[in-house]
């Protein structure tokens, strides 16, 4: 099987904006537009294929399918363990945590955890994220802070700016700030516990609902978790550079530069799992070498999200492009 395109599910919180239409070109009747899931067989947001022979199925049927697309690391599982976003947070989002995969097979019915990474995309001036807390805390502490309205002074703000990467392990007290837009490599979970969300009120004029308890069973208050860039390691060869962002349990994520427009850059056939590509800039074609030649390409441009099944040969990349790679 080779590459294909995905068709993203779209979110209408409502602290998102409309810059994934704008600048990513989705198309979407929701407005706001917060979130695009872009590769994930998740139910409560599934991406279907946009190309090939599959087209209009949604990915969590094709893999059912054929488990082999997944790799020999993952094709016994029969399952896609990651999921991969865009997030336009035109307005703070609630303060949350999630759970690690033990709590939540335990106490959510055997789902998984949810540990993610961040790799920013757009900044407005001043923008910031919510990293852990400002200082050792403990529970009675936060509930008391939640209940006198001083909860937002024991948070730890860092400012943020286009490029930036974050790693978020399950358990960390987090919160992505207005006026950024992200990429999100995440665990294919929606387990969210809400602690804390500025006294806004939802849809339906009420309050959001909160999960102090939980979030409070989950979250580390030890103020140990430093929002360290992780350590880029650059690996250059004429047309294509890449550096790694993120090396974890759950995935890998590189961010990958193109400047090929008139020759070819080989990416090996990795066996052993899939791989995602998701556009950030600039268009490439990605073709799978066929016997003694290339198949046709595969058109790409800034705001698609291609999976590349690990049945893929040896596959060609031209065009001038950036990208993230991402692999389980």
């Amino acid at each position: 099987m080779t590459p294909f395109l995905l068709s993203p599910s779209g979110k209408d919180y409502i602290w998102g904006g409309e810059r994934l239409k704008s600048l990513f070109g989705k198309v979407s009747d929701l407005s706001p537009l917060a979130e695009s899931w872009e590769c994930s067989v998740h139910p409560d947001g599934p991406s279907r294929v946009a190309s090939g022979p599959s087209a209009g199925r949604t990915l969590a049927e094709v893999l059912a399918e054929h488990p082999d697309f997944l790799g020999t690391s993952f094709s016994a599982h029969g399952e896609l363990h990651i999921l991969v976003k865009l997030i336009d947070a035109k307005r703070d989002l609630s303060v949350q945590v999630h759970p690690d995969d033990d709590y939540a097979f335990r106490e959510e019915g055997g789902q998984q955890g949810k540990t993610e990474m961040w790799y920013v995309l757009e900044a407005e001036p001043g923008a910031s994220l919510v990293f852990g807390l400002d200082r050792i805390a403990k529970a009675e502490e936060l509930r008391d802070a939640l209940a006198d309205g001083t909860f937002e002074s024991l948070l730890r703000r860092v400012p943020v700016q286009p490029g930036d990467v974050f790693y978020i392990p399950s358990g960390t007290i987090h919160a992505i700030g207005g006026g950024i837009l992200l990429a999100e490599v995440q665990q294919n979970s929606n387990l969210t516990y809400r602690l804390y969300d500025y006294g806004r009120l939802g849809k339906d004029g009420r309050p959001r609902p909160l999960h102090v308890d939980k979030a409070l069973a989950v979250a580390d208050l030890s103020a140990a978790q430093p929002p360290r860039q992780s350590l880029r390691v650059l690996r250059f060869r004429p047309g294509f550079a890449e550096e790694e962002l993120c090396t974890c349990a759950y995935f890998q994520v590189w961010r990958c530069r193109l400047d090929a427009a008139a020759s070819q850059i080989v990416l090996p056939a990795l066996p052993e799992s899939y791989r995602v590509l998701l556009c950030t800039e600039g268009e490439g074609i990605l073709r799978e070498v066929v016997g003694a030649g290339a198949a046709d390409g595969l058109r790409f441009r800034k705001g698609d999200t291609v999976f590349i099944p690990a049945t893929c040969g040896e596959l060609r990349l031209s065009g001038c492009a950036d990208f993230l790679l991402i692999r389980g």
